[in-house]
């Protein structure tokens, strides 16, 4: 009997917040913690072991935001060139750690772990090398990649995750969740005080 892939989780939490405003959005309140907060526990509550956040190095705030969670917070010291490089550290992490990754954006802290646990059985079930998660029929996040997308990951630029991985991979999936958090982000103040209501 074979054993079943390992799935780590990432969690991408080195952004700007650039249009949130004056200050960090990750560390925003919502239902009485930060918003990162939230979106760690999307993976640490989920089947996926271990997992980590990828953080600026310059952030204290979303460090101490963790402080306490089951996860390994990494620094990101090319967290300004945009997204691809805190996709980069992820896997550069998790390549000796595990057969496949997803990855979770620090500012989505409505996903249900359940969900992460869907993209994992799908994926054990052989149903694709790059699946993300998708709500009425629509593309959102988190999204998993087996290890074969590693180098691919790695080789990303500028301010995007693995979209273009995501597209180019031939057997891509999405799996529907039923979870309307994996379309829900918060980008700006509106977005909150929406999320909030």
């Amino acid at each position: 009997m074979t054993e079943e892939p390992t799935v780590a989780g990432v969690l991408l939490a080195a952004g700007d917040s650039d249009r949130f405003g004056q200050r960090d959005k990750l560390l925003a309140t919502l239902d009485g913690g930060p918003l990162v907060r939230h979106a760690a526990r999307t993976l640490t509550a989920a089947a996926v072991d271990p997992v980590a956040a990828v953080v600026r190095p310059g952030s204290p705030g979303v460090r101490d935001a963790l402080a306490g969670a089951d996860l390994a917070v990494l620094d990101n010291a090319d967290a300004t060139t945009g997204q691809a490089s805190s996709v980069r550290r992820g896997v550069v992490w998790a390549r000796d750690r595990a057969d496949a990754v997803v990855f979770a954006l620090g500012d989505m802290p409505r996903v249900d772990p359940g969900t992460v646990d869907r993209l994992v059985a799908a994926y054990r079930e052989g149903r694709g090398s790059a699946i993300a998660a998708g709500y009425e029929g629509r593309r959102g996040n988190p999204v998993l990649f087996d290890g074969r997308h590693f180098d691919a990951l790695a080789a990303v630029a500028g301010d995007t995750g693995g979209r273009a991985v995501f597209e180019d991979a031939d057997d891509a999936a999405v799996v529907e969740t039923d979870d309307p958090g994996v379309r829900t982000d918060v980008d700006t103040a509106a977005d909150l005080v929406a999320l909030r209501e």
